[in-house]
């Protein structure tokens, strides 16, 4: 016996499915060609890349301090495209992990990056490095990196909480070209303070879309925001009935 309110929650499941499935579809055959906003951030990843080349320093990245998430998953999706610059200008590339479960998960992207562009020899053991699991302990540790080695760039991607700010007075002190992103809302305005360019929210889920340009990744983008759309019209509309006493919406959810 299906209970009252699954019907319509299971239509509104299938539904979005559905539409996703559809904007997938096209633009794997290519009838539908999505359109991503220019993201500055992005863009200077590879121009902070190319400034570490020619300075003869190595590229720090960090994917967050978080576990298995959407942010620490689009943050490693990054991490696959410096690792394919750092193979193509021959220049070093340190990773420093927080979390052990993201640890050999991290270093096999980079060693699978490595050898698709044809440079295995690039990757050594302490290419990625796993510091700490204690949170100021990673902090002080990716710092010690950044000051070490002199880092050049240094690109942050993921979850961040209060050593967001450790890590990027860090760079600025080295004197690093800074690129960072996060969904942490708190930990915005110190990115946008000491970072030279910083993705905000949404921005870093489709990193690795628009880096990419992987027709599957932008089908599903664009579903995303059409279903995005659905939503914002369906509560406008909601709203406005509700205003005049008509609860048809409402009440349809709840069938």
């Amino acid at each position: 016996m299906i209970k009252e309110g699954t019907r319509t929650l299971l239509a509104i499941v299938l539904l979005f499915a559905g539409v996703s499935y559809y904007f997938i579809h096209q633009t794997l055959k290519g009838k539908f060609k999505p359109y991503l906003r220019r993201i500055a951030g992005l863009d200077a990843i590879e121009e902070a890349v190319g400034r570490a080349t020619e300075m003869g320093r190595p590229i720090h990245f960090s994917p967050g301090i978080g576990g298995f998430g959407s942010a620490t998953f689009a943050g490693l999706s990054v991490l696959e495209y410096v690792t394919e610059l750092s193979a193509r200008y021959n220049t070093e590339l340190i990773v420093s992990v927080r979390i052990a479960t993201v640890f050999p998960v991290a270093q096999e992207m980079v060693r699978q990056a490595y050898l698709t562009a044809g440079k295995p020899d690039m990757f050594k053991e302490d290419t990625v490095r796993f510091l700490s699991a204690e949170q100021f302990a990673y902090a002080a540790g990716a710092m010690g990196i950044l000051h070490r080695y002199k880092c050049a760039a240094n690109i942050m991607m993921g979850d961040f909480l209060a050593e967001s700010m450790l890590l990027s007075e860090a760079g600025a002190q080295v004197g690093a070209m800074q690129v960072a992103g996060t969904t942490t809302l708190g930990q915005i305005a110190f990115f946008v303070a000491a970072c030279d360019y910083t993705l905000i929210g949404e921005e870093l889920y489709v990193a690795g879309a628009y880096l990419s340009q992987d027709p599957q990744r932008l089908g599903s983008i664009a579903g995303q925001e059409y279903i995005k759309m659905f939503v914002m019209g369906y509560l406008v509309l909601g709203t406005i009935l509700a205003t005049g006493g008509i609860n048809f919406l409402s009440e349809l959810l709840g069938k």
